[in-house]
């Protein structure tokens, strides 16, 4: 049924030219009363300013765009903008978003769309609206640009990294809780003392000296060497004039590059003579942090293919040969205007799920194009392929190939013993060579360097060839399942702090050498020991499941932090409800197979076990504290 007009609700977002109105946009952190993830919830009316079109109208605009969209039958239109929201907040980048939830209320629909950026996800709900608003006026409505603009919001927040977007979903897939420390700048996956943190593909169990030594090229170059693998002769230089002497008693084509640096920064390959290497070596120079000392590594450059492979664990798990930028002509139109078209195509959005970058322009472009005889204002011919660079830098628009099966066998055990030697869960190793099919003992095979912190985008969503699930491999290096990434959680609609201190010591004398985290609206302890109580609720829930000893969590959450936040965690294993009201029911909705649910209403108690029931009368003299601390004897 359509939403009928109401003039009576009181309006907070629309004009008087509006046919709906948004009001009370709130953000939940995670499970709350209206979807069991983090949500933007918002009540959605009409205004009865002005009448809406047809449904049917809106949808045939809308599924022009979506076309997914027009299937489903639609009750309202509150219906239609909640699925409309869900769609656009994928972003046309395939995120995870797909979770959404209708409440009626007399006047106006409860809507709550899942979360991952609030601040993406609030812009995409505002410019929906716009929409819903201009197909009422019959408009025209630019959403491409607003789409584009909320992409670019994504990408510049903590979660639009290709890396660590690709971790936090494959951690939500495998039930892994995965959140992020605004103070620390990282990602935690885990609860207390079964938590790993980390930044992109560096976590905290990494040597740093080991990732430290990676970025001294020259010290690493030295060492692979001695353990007896390929790489190309060369020096580290300090001046031009050095550079100079060492190509020349080397011999060109050289490869210029500075010690400190990373993702191709200030990388010139195939350097043919002198005047070529004073422009790479200044390229050089300006890729080196100021706090860095001028060191630039001059070597041989090796003929072939480049290549990463890719070692999780001090195991192979991926190849992906990776291809300079290139374009394709088509007889009339500018290298220019190649590349502008070629930056229009879907695949290369620069997201956190995009196969491809945009093509970077440059003067290292415009430099290797002119010792091709070309420019950006030439004209191709129809189907020749022209390469934009010498190196094949994926972020400036070059193209990856997966090579995993194709990898020598030879070559997976170079990748394997050459991990082993770094306590490292991840690392990157960048080879050239003809081809990985053959071995690197027959020669014309180069290890270019090692990465610390490799990307991962590049195997999991090459431009072509199969995807390798990296982020699978990585977090199965640290947790067998989303199971062995949790702790024990107990949560409880209400409880005084002298129960929970009762309730601490309980476990405290089964398990005397645990560490127990708990918190109520009035105290946090950590054992017996109480801490700083923070002003938001669940920043002391966070705070504990922060802490790297934590065995156990206790957490209080009544319905006026349901109501006002949400809950930072998801799932229980033992729910503990005293007379609870509709709000706090939901803490039983998203518990565990085996998680225990006690319910007590009025001197009834009810517990759920094992798929079993059993229903008792409290005693007159019984206490509801006996019968909890009896069932977590039995939990844990």
């Amino acid at each position: 049924m359509i939403l009928e007009i109401n003039t009576d609700t009181l309006r907070i977002n629309a004009r008087n030219t509006d046919a709906f109105d948004i009001f009370n946009i709130q953000h939940y952190i995670g499970p709350n009363p209206y979807l069991e993830t983090a949500a933007l919830v918002f009540d959605f009316a009409l205004t009865g300013h002005l009448p809406p079109r047809p449904i049917e109208d809106y949808i045939a605009i809308i599924s022009d765009r979506f076309p997914d969209l027009s299937e489903p039958t639609y009750d309202s239109f509150a219906q239609l903008f909640a699925r409309t929201v869900s769609e656009a907040g994928k972003l046309d980048m395939g995120l995870h978003l797909d979770r959404w939830n209708l409440k009626p209320y007399k006047d106006y629909i409860r809507v709550s769309v899942q979360t991952l950026h609030a601040r993406t996800q609030r812009g995409v709900i505002y410019a929906v609206w716009d929409w819903f608003e201009a197909i009422t006026q019959g408009e025209e409505f630019l959403f491409e640009e607003q789409i584009k603009a909320l992409q670019e919001t994504f990408r510049r927040s903590v979660y639009g990294g290709p890396t660590v977007y690709a971790l936090l979903r494959t951690a939500g897939d495998q039930g892994i809780p995965a959140f992020y420390l605004w103070d620390e700048g990282l990602m935690q996956y885990g609860y207390g003392k079964k938590q790993v943190r980390g930044s992109a593909t560096t976590f905290d169990c990494d040597s740093h000296l080991d990732s430290d030594f990676t970025t001294r090229k020259d010290d690493c170059k030295a060492f692979l060497s001695n353990l007896g693998f390929p790489v190309p002769q060369g020096d580290v230089v300090v001046s031009c004039k050095e550079a100079l002497n060492v190509a020349k008693t080397i011999g060109y084509p050289v490869a210029v590059k500075p010690v400190a640096g990373h993702k191709g920064i200030g990388v010139t390959a195939e350097v043919q003579n002198a005047e070529e290497l004073e422009f790479a070596f200044d390229r050089a120079l300006d890729a080196i942090p100021e706090n860095q000392a001028t060191q630039i590594i001059v070597e041989k450059s090796i003929s072939g293919v480049d290549f990463r492979l890719l070692c999780v664990n001090g195991r192979f798990v991926a190849a992906t040969e990776r291809r300079p930028a290139s374009v394709v002509g088509d007889g009339y139109s500018t290298i220019a205007e190649l590349i502008e078209r070629e930056n229009r195509k879907p695949e290369r959005t620069d997201s956190a799920t995009s196969p491809l970058g945009k093509i970077q322009s440059d003067d290292s472009m415009e430099r290797y194009l002119g010792e091709q005889g070309l420019s950006t204002d030439s004209v191709i011919e129809k189907d020749r392929t022209v390469y934009l660079r010498k190196v094949a830098n994926l972020s400036a628009g070059g193209l990856s190939i997966d090579a995993t099966r194709t990898v020598h066998p030879d070559n997976i055990i170079l990748a394997q013993d050459i991990a082993q030697h770094f306590k490292l869960t991840c690392l990157g190793i960048d080879v050239i060579a003809q081809s990985l099919a053959k071995s690197w003992k027959s020669g014309n095979f180069g290890i270019i360097e090692i990465n610390a912190a490799p990307g991962i985008s590049m195997h999991l969503r090459p431009a072509v060839g199969e995807s390798v699930d990296v982020p699978s491999h990585i977090l199965d290096t640290f947790f067998e399942s989303g199971t062995a990434a949790r702790i024990p959680i107990i949560t409880f609609n209400r409880i005084s702090v002298q129960d929970l201190q009762e309730t601490i010591d309980h476990i405290l004398l089964q398990h005397p050498d645990w560490t127990i985290g708990a918190v109520c609206r009035d105290a946090v302890f950590v054992n017996r020991s109480q801490k700083n109580l923070h002003r938001d609720y669940n920043k002391n829930v966070q705070n504990l499941l922060r802490h790297p000893k934590l065995d156990l969590l206790i957490a209080e959450y009544g319905e006026d932090a349901l109501e006002r936040d949400g809950m930072f965690y998801h799932g229980s294993n033992m729910v503990v409800l005293d007379n609870p009201t509709e709000t706090e029911m939901m803490l039983t909705r998203d518990i565990f197979d085996h998680s225990i649910v006690v319910i007590k209403e009025g001197d009834n108690v009810s517990i759920r076990r094992e798929g079993l029931i059993e229903q008792y009368t409290l005693g007159a003299t019984e206490v509801f504290t006996r019968v909890h601390l009896k069932e977590i004897g039995t939990l844990l």
